[in-house]
């Protein structure tokens, strides 16, 4: 009787490794958010999508993070028969109005003279596909973003770093653009890209356990 005892515990052993060992894809050319799921021990590869990011008109901000990180992660899915696969997508919002990714100096000193002195919202959309079961998880995180009152010069000098370009909201909290934030409430990790607690809670659906 404790030989079977054993032989079943050794059982529940391998099959929990081999839920814990399944293909994890992360479904982004980010490499913040690459960055953030090494840091944690998380074992995956990644599949950029080439999905072409859209606005859905009359969706929340939130439901809009939610429905890019789907058609993020959809995509890649399509590619794998049996894989865990992770999409996100970052917005921000200032006065209810979507904030965009400056693509020249120009538009992100504009930007960043909106948002100064000011809060403003970043909320990351994310979504986790299972491709074996055929079910699929979407969620977001919003976190608040006080800004200092930024001088012209200020500005001008960020800019010319070239940090801002493509950046939501044209700052990155992590480099340089964290001498912009005066305070932030709620997730750091979600302003980098990627709500790091929601998402690891969120996997445990899947089977997925970090610790």
């Amino acid at each position: 009787m404790e030989f079977v005892s054993c032989i079943l515990e050794f059982i529940d052993h391998v099959q929990e490794n081999e839920v814990n060992m399944r293909k994890i894809v992360l479904a982004s050319a980010s490499p913040r958010r690459r960055e953030l799921l090494e840091n944690i021990g998380l074992k995956f590869e990644v599949a950029v999508s080439n999905y072409h990011e859209e606005l859905f008109s009359g969706l929340a901000p939130g439901t809009l993070a939610q429905k890019l990180s789907l058609e993020k992660a959809s995509v890649v899915a399509r590619q794998y028969d049996d894989a865990i696969v992770i999409a996100a997508d970052t917005i921000g919002v200032l006065d209810g109005n979507i904030i965009g990714k400056p693509h020249t100096d120009l538009a992100a000193k504009n930007m960043l003279r909106m948002l100064s002195g000011k809060c403003h919202l970043v909320i990351t959309g994310f979504t986790i596909i299972d491709t074996r079961q055929q079910t699929n998880l979407s969620r977001s995180v919003e976190t608040k973003v006080y800004f200092r009152n930024l001088t012209d010069d200020e500005i001008d000098a960020y800019v010319r770093t070239g940090e801002p370009l493509d950046k939501a909201g044209a700052y990155a909290i992590q480099g340089l653009g964290a001498l912009l934030v005066e305070k932030i409430e709620g997730d750091y990790y979600n302003v980098i890209g990627l709500p790091l607690v929601a998402l690891i809670e969120n996997l445990k659906h899947f089977g997925i356990c970090i610790i």
